[in-house]
């Protein structure tokens, strides 16, 4: 195998964690997008939940901080300097700073939540209620950016294993072993 190929080559078994890590976080994060504020009806509930909404703030920021950690950890490795590997870390600096984004804006959603005995009228529960489901809207959307860049990395990583499946054959044929030395037609 060439030298310039194998510096490009992330090892299979380092490609493969990987890919399981952020596999893993994309299920979190499908679950975290599922948050609700709005009722059946599909309007923010008369007395929404502080401790629910602030729940949602909690776990985002959890997911966010596993997403800053797998990206800080990839970006220390030797693999975030090749080709494949500086496309996988822009996808995880993007997911890192989409997944941060997510919780002050469910944080935001909560805080309107306490805001409530103060409004004195129905405009102004109705900018309260307005502000919560853009907050909370908002975030989700962060969450759902935040698992498409991770969908992002892992599809970079699988055709880096496509390059693993390819490259062996390539090599074998580009350098087949070489023939027996022939004995020398000059006699003596």
């Amino acid at each position: 195998m060439n030298s310039d190929a194998q510096r490009e080559l992330i090892p299979r078994d380092d490609t493969l964690q990987m890919i399981g890590a952020l596999n893993s976080l994309q299920v979190k994060f499908a679950a975290a997008e599922r948050y609700q504020l709005l009722d059946a009806t599909g309007r923010v509930p008369a007395l929404p939940s502080y401790a629910e909404l602030l729940q949602h703030a909690s776990d985002a920021q959890a997911l966010s901080q596993d997403v800053v950690q797998l990206t800080l950890e990839f970006a220390r490795s030797a693999h975030s300097t090749n080709r494949v590997g500086s496309r996988v870390l822009a996808h995880l600096a993007t997911a890192a700073t989409m997944s941060s984004h997510a919780v002050p804006n469910f944080a935001g959603t909560a805080e309107n939540v306490l805001s409530l005995p103060r409004s004195s009228g129905p405009t102004d529960r109705q900018h309260r209620d307005n502000r919560m489901v853009i907050d909370h809207a908002t975030a989700r959307a962060y969450l759902r950016r935040t698992s498409e860049s991770l969908r992002d990395a892992v599809q970079e990583l699988n055709a880096h294993l496509d390059f693993h499946r390819f490259l062996p054959a390539q090599t074998r044929q580009q350098s087949p072993a070489t023939p027996p030395p022939r004995p020398s037609a000059r006699h003596r």
